[in-house]
């Protein structure tokens, strides 16, 4: 527990913490919380739009540009964190890596856990590719285990960006950087919720991508962006969900590698296929699973209990406890 003499001064407040020993957010925090969190994610938007270019957004050449203002912005993203405690005078417990999710407690069930949650969801997905790829298993094991195959998959700017770059940088701006800032004003359950919408709005200048270079009508493109915000606010709260249950941000980043990977279920396809009984009621078993596992996989009694960023809650949280 930290003491009241052991603060800081600051421009808020210098009571963090009441009688019993509870953690007091100061006043005015939560303006500057989704402040900080808007500045962050425009920033974040604004580096992909910082090369002038006539080229559509899967060129090589704009992909490796957009890789270096974003990886920029991401590498200066704990400093709009380090400067919210600052203004704030928040003084966590935990290390500002700890509360972003970088730690070594609780790693190896933080890398498997929740990945295996996610294919448990996809379980209706994965079936149907198992059933339509013409390789057989060992065959796949020894593409998996080829390094040439990981060579031509680096070369690739494409696989690089959707696997690699975009969720690490954005897991780690929209979450690890995000829930800690927005957690200390309300509660877990509700910064779970909030979070996802910067995260979404985020993604709709793709729209203006798209209108640039006149892919689709506008009101088809109105409404895909629209499917897209939505899909994506449902995904970070998936995902901020994990960052606050095992406190890590190596699961999210998992989680969201492998979604970008799978993409949407192609409900349409699996009511088409030949084997659809089979399909769709692995769909459902999958569906079921997930919820049936949901809580037990991300228990947070196997990362560390209390998770670092849940002892900024300043109300207690079931999505905090075991």
């Amino acid at each position: 527990m930290v003491e009241d003499d052991d603060l800081t001064p600051n421009v808020m407040s210098n009571q963090m913490w009441s009688s019993n020993g509870e953690f007091v957010p100061p006043d005015g925090i939560c303006w500057v919380s989704v402040l900080s969190c808007l500045l962050l994610a425009c920033s974040y938007v604004g580096s992909l739009y910082v090369w002038r270019s006539d080229l559509p957004r899967d060129h090589p050449a704009v992909i490796k540009r957009r890789f270096t203002s974003v990886l920029i912005v991401s590498a200066l993203s704990p400093v709009f964190v380090w400067t919210w405690k600052v203004y704030t005078g928040v003084m966590p417990g935990p290390s500002l890596l700890a509360l972003m999710g970088i730690r070594f407690e609780g790693l190896i069930p933080a890398i498997i856990l929740p990945l295996l949650l996610t294919m448990v969801l996809f379980l209706g997905p994965l079936i149907q590719l198992a059933m339509d790829c013409p390789w057989g298993f060992m065959d796949g094991i020894r593409v998996a285990l080829d390094p040439w195959f990981w060579a031509l998959c680096l070369r690739d700017m494409r696989w690089l960006r959707n696997q690699v770059v975009a969720p690490l940088t954005e897991e780690l701006v929209f979450r690890a950087c995000m829930l800690p800032m927005l957690v200390p004003c309300a509660s877990p359950s509700t910064a779970m919720l909030t979070c996802p919408l910067f995260f979404g709005v985020a993604h709709f200048h793709h729209v203006i991508e798209l209108l640039r270079f006149r892919q689709g009508s506008v009101s088809g493109i109105f409404l895909a962006a629209v499917f897209q915000f939505s899909y994506t606010a449902v995904f970070g709260a998936y995902t901020a969900f994990i960052f606050i249950r095992t406190g890590h941000l190596v699961g999210p980043v998992l989680c969201h590698s492998f979604c970008n990977h799978m993409g949407f279920p192609a409900l349409s396809t699996a009511m088409e296929h030949r084997q659809r009984l089979t399909i769709l009621s692995c769909y459902l078993l999958g569906v079921l699973l997930f919820l049936l596992l949901l809580f037990p996989l991300t228990d947070p009694l196997y990362y560390g209990l209390p998770t670092p960023v849940c002892t900024l809650a300043s109300v207690p949280s079931s999505l905090c406890i075991s």
